[in-house]
C-alpha cells in the first residue's frame, strides 16, 4: 500500500493559500504537504486544516525567496540567523498540526568563501536544528536537488547527501528522496530506495524530464511504487510535480476516492503508463 500526499505548494502555485487545502479536500486527498507558508496567517492554516480533517505529511523550514532561486540559507553566514528565528516558530507550527516532519534545503554555494566551510556552516546548523526537534518529537530530512535546475546548491547527489548526514550525527536526521531531482542528476532509483530505504524519512516523485505528473515522461511509475512498497518503506510519498493540465486530470492514475493507502493495483495509469508497463 501507498500513503499518497499532495504537495499544495507546487500543484497549485496559481491559488490563494485559502483554496489550496479545499481543493485538495475536495480532490479526495487525505494528507497534504506544503513549503513554508512565508507571510500566511500560520493559526488560519491549522483551522482550516483541522476542520477539513487533512493531514500534514512535510512541511519546509523557511529557505527564502524560493521564486528568487533560493534555496536554503544554512551555509550563509549573514542570514543564518533568519533560519533559527524559524525554527522554533516551525516546530510549534509542526506541534500544532501534527506534522511530524520538517525538511530543510541548505543553500547554494555563495562566492568568496570555501565550500568546506559552509558545509561546516551547515552541519552546525542542522545538529542545532535536529536537537530542537528531537525535543519536540519531530524528524528533520535534508533533500538532494538537481544542479541543472539549482546551479550551486550545495547537495546534488545521494551518496555526498547520505555521508553529510552521517557526519552530522543526530538520530532524528534522515534523507527526503526526490525521484525528480535523483533522476535528472543519478538515475538508479529503484535500486538507490532498496538500498537506503533505512535511512530515507521521505519520498517526493514528479515524472521527469519536466517535472509533470507520473506518467508524462521517461519515470515508470507502475514499477518504482511496486519497488518503494517492496523495499519496506511505510512513509508518505509527495506528489511534488507541476501540473500540465486542469489538476483533477492529472490523477486520473488515482483511484476515484484518492483515499490513502491506496493499493498498487487501484490505480490506473493514463495510456502513457499503461504503453510504459508494456
Amino acid at each position: 500500500m501507498l500513503h499518497i500526499a499532495l504537495n499544495v505548494s507546487l500543484t497549485m502555485r496559481e491559488l490563494a493559500w485559502s483554496e489550496r487545502f479545499d481543493t485538495a479536500a475536495r480532490l479526495g486527498f487525505g494528507t497534504v504537504e506544503f513549503w513554508w507558508p512565508d507571510g500566511v496567517d500560520l493559526k488560519a492554516i491549522s483551522r482550516q486544516l483541522r476542520d477539513l480533517d487533512l493531514q500534514v505529511a512535510l512541511v519546509n523550514f523557511a529557505a527564502g525567496v524560493l521564486a528568487h532561486g533560493e534555496r536554503g540559507l544554512l551555509n550563509h553566514p549573514e542570514r543564518q540567523h533568519e533560519f533559527r528565528a524559524n525554527v522554533p516558530v516551525a516546530l510549534e507550527f509542526a506541534q500544532q498540526i501534527g506534522c511530524r516532519r520538517l525538511n530543510a534545503l541548505v543553500g547554494k554555494l555563495l562566492p568568496g568563501e570555501d565550500r568546506a566551510s559552509q558545509m561546516s556552516r551547515v552541519r552546525e546548523n542542522l545538529a542545532w536544528a535536529c536537537e530542537q526537534a528531537a525535543a519536540a518529537g519531530i524528524e528533520v530530512v535534508v533533500e538532494s536537488l538537481n544542479a541543472w535546475e539549482n546551479s550551486g546548491y550545495l547537495l546534488t547527489n545521494t551518496a555526498e547527501t547520505l555521508a553529510f548526514l552521517a557526519s552530522v550525527g543526530a538520530p532524528n536526521l534522515r534523507y527526503q528522496y526526490d525521484c525528480y531531482h535523483m533522476q535528472l542528476m543519478e538515475g538508479n532509483i529503484t535500486r538507490t530506495i532498496r538500498e537506503h530505504v533505512a535511512r530515507i524519512g521521505h519520498i517526493q516523485v514528479a515524472d521527469a524530464p519536466h517535472r509533470h505528473q507520473p506518467g508524462t515522461g521517461e519515470l515508470h511509475f507502475p514499477y518504482i511504487f511496486r519497488a518503494i512498497v517492496e523495499s519496506g518503506y511505510t512513509g508518505f510519498v509527495g506528489l511534488e510535480f507541476i501540473p500540465d493540465r486542469e489538476l483533477a486530470a492529472c490523477l486520473e492514475w488515482l483511484p476515484p476516492d484518492r483515499r490513502q493507502p491506496i493499493a498498487l493495483e487501484a490505480m490506473r495509469w493514463s495510456a502513457v503508463g499503461e504503453e510504459q508497463e508494456r
